[in-house]
């Protein structure tokens, strides 16, 4: 199993749309092991967006995602990192496929509701910014052999 870092953003959480964001991993039976409500700091924004920091739109950025607080997920699934980026759609909402969420959702650059990790190097790097592992709750859900073949 595959795991990513998802951030429900504050724009998100402003919005009242977190629950209609959840419930779409759900239905997607990606298996969500951690969660929590948290206020990303200026300097926990540093270290997720480090390679960011020194360009010329991150204090933007950062006044962003510390400006409110945002969902920490922690999903796993097959092909997570893949799945949620494609069920995310196009950094820009006003480029994203109708039936993504940043599709129906946004229609800004920033205000882009969701943040996934990009790939498993990220995703590990996220993880361990956001969760210790005993915040971690692996479980398998009773309706998984419904949702995917055993050799899968």
């Amino acid at each position: 199993m595959e795991r990513s870092l998802v951030l429900l953003k504050p724009d998100c959480v402003q919005r009242r749309l977190v629950g209609t964001i959840i419930s779409r991993f759900e239905e997607k039976a990606i298996n969500i092991i951690a969660m929590k409500l948290i206020q990303v700091t200026p300097e926990l924004s540093k270290q997720h967006y480090a390679e960011h920091v020194e360009k010329p739109f991150y204090p933007g950025l950062e006044e962003f995602i510390t400006g409110a607080p945002v969902v920490a997920m922690v999903v796993e699934g097959l092909e997570v990192i893949r799945v949620v980026r494609e069920m995310l759609g196009a950094t820009n909402g006003l480029n994203a496929a109708a039936g993504t969420i940043r599709g129906d959702f946004s229609s800004s650059r920033q205000m882009n509701l969701v943040h996934a990790s990009d790939g498993p190097e990220a995703s590990a790097r996220e993880i361990d910014l956001y969760f210790n592992e005993d915040e971690i709750c692996e479980y398998t859900p009773t309706l998984t052999p419904w949702l995917k073949a055993g050799d899968e």
